[in-house]
């Protein structure tokens, strides 16, 4: 590990234009759907296909992430969702695209992203000390989070100049030099139990119990899908947020996303800067309160009050960049490494499904409370879970520093 900060420069390199260019022509077939078909219920099944494979493949991508060589899964990964892409900047550049090609084509890259990220994610502890996993999980926020602000930006700029095909392709760009980043880094493969026989419903069980061995691990894991229940069916309001409650205009719905994208920049960039003696736990808890806190704030505002929704945003922003880079490396510090693919793969099942219902929900929480009434409400219980997360002494254990 004494030359992991070489290693991780090379990786992250390839990584950020990867995910720049994912993320840029993901908005720009947002944009295509949007000018196509008009309709909200098309963009939302087009983000439930985006979604649903990855998470019921979840459980069962993990346990082969953690047979198989990872590195090699996250080339191969990175290849199958750059060949769905040329497929579908094909379909396009022979002007016979229809929708449901889209749907499906979004799904197949699903597929790949299930075995990519958690993949990742899972290599990181075998690459660098494990004092220094926070920070690393710090610096990933800040790529995602420069992604996250830059991305529409460009899509929307390119989908205007350049026709659809050509701009799908950018995505196989950064895939490629993803791959090639990877090729020039050794990622070691954690060390398999002797006479282990494989068996995919038998290794599953197995990451299911690492984490409920653990009583402490396992408040927090329930504790963070609770939040992220609440939390989606807010993240999707925000545009009706400032249209409606605040009488706002496309310029402020963009610039509202900019905002949380520099908050979650400001919070990465803070947790990747040194190495704190914190406990983790707390500062997960606290963000809790902290982003629940903004989002009831922001539903009890005056329709004037969109200068408070813009700063309350920035800070959620940096609130949810401490609480993912903090997570990350809890668990990446007290999974053992042969089953953290599993874990990562799992958790991240048990947290698109409620991303998945916050989706179908929309309807519910701006049509029969209100979307004033919906931030103050998912607000409120948020914070509700921070405040209970605080009488577990078994999670506040987990990661209590001398």
């Amino acid at each position: 590990m004494e030359n992991w900060k070489k290693v991780f420069a090379i990786i992250w390199t390839g990584q950020f234009l990867s995910i720049l260019t994912s993320i840029l022509v993901n908005f720009a077939v947002i944009l295509w759907i949007s000018m196509e078909t008009g309709s909200a219920e098309m963009l939302a099944w087009a983000a439930i296909a985006a979604m649903l494979p990855q998470a019921l493949l979840g459980p069962v991508t993990g346990v082969f992430i953690d047979r198989w060589n990872r590195k090699a899964i996250m080339i191969l990964a990175d290849s199958f969702i750059a060949f769905c892409t040329i497929i579908m900047s094909l379909l396009f550049w022979l002007e016979v695209a229809e929708m449901w090609h889209i749907f499906v084509l979004l799904a197949f890259r699903s597929v790949g992203s299930a075995f990519h990220m958690p993949a990742m994610q899972a290599s990181i502890p075998l690459l660098a000390p494990q004092e220094q996993l926070t920070r690393i999980a710090g610096v990933s926020q800040i790529i995602g989070s420069v992604g996250n602000i830059a991305g529409p930006a460009l899509g929307a700029l390119f989908i205007t100049i350049w026709d659809m095909e050509y701009v799908l392709l950018l995505d196989v760009v950064g895939a490629v030099v993803a791959c090639l980043s990877l090729l020039f880094v050794h990622i070691p493969n954690p060390e398999k139990a002797e006479g282990h026989t494989p068996h995919v419903f038998k290794e599953m069980k197995e990451g299911l119990m690492t984490v409920l061995r653990s009583r402490g691990l396992s408040w927090i894991f329930l504790f963070s899908i609770l939040v992220t229940l609440f939390l989606m069916p807010v993240s999707v309001l925000f545009p009706l947020m400032t249209l409606e409650h605040f009488q706002g205009n496309a310029f402020q719905v963009s610039l509202i996303e900019v905002i949380w994208g520099v908050g979650a920049l400001l919070g990465g960039a803070v947790m990747g800067a040194k190495v704190y003696k914190v406990n983790r736990v707390v500062l997960v808890n606290l963000m809790y309160l902290l982003i629940g806190a903004t989002f009831a704030l922001s539903g009890v505002l005056s329709p004037n009050g969109f200068v408070l929704f813009v700063i309350l945003t920035a800070i959620a922003g940096v609130s949810g960049a401490v609480y993912n880079s903090s997570f990350t490396a809890l668990v990446q510090t007290h999974i053992r490494p042969e089953a953290l693919g599993r874990v990562f793969s799992m958790f991240y099942t048990f947290s698109i499904i409620p991303s998945l219902v916050g989706l179908v929900g929309i309807g519910f929480f701006a049509d029969s409370l209100g979307v004033t009434t919906s931030f103050i409400v998912c607000g409120v219980i948020i914070m509700v879970v921070g405040i209970v997360s605080f009488t577990t002494p078994s999670a506040i254990r987990l990661d209590k520093r001398e």
